[in-house]
């Protein structure tokens, strides 16, 4: 699975793999970023490197996909819509 890197992507680190997010999905890189600690994170980012995708929530129920693209070696997070 390939994602488009639209104009709007940023670009950061969570805890160390490389990840973009838009502003839509913010909620969901901060939990990633500040609640969960590397042993939290890590199993998440190996079953999307894996499997291509990997779907998480945050603490409010918010749906999210964080997805792999092994042509550049990171990861997008995304919002999956209920």
């Amino acid at each position: 699975m390939s994602i488009t890197m639209a104009d709007d992507l940023k670009f950061t680190t969570v805890h160390g793999y490389k990840t973009y997010y838009n502003e839509e999905v913010r909620n969901g890189l901060n939990h990633l970023l500040v609640d969960l600690d590397l042993s939290e994170v890590k199993p998440l980012y190996d079953y999307a490197r894996m499997n291509s995708a990997a779907n998480f929530e945050d603490d409010h129920d918010r749906q999210y996909a964080l997805i792999y693209d092994r042509s550049k070696g990171a990861y997008t997070i995304i919002s999956r819509k209920s």
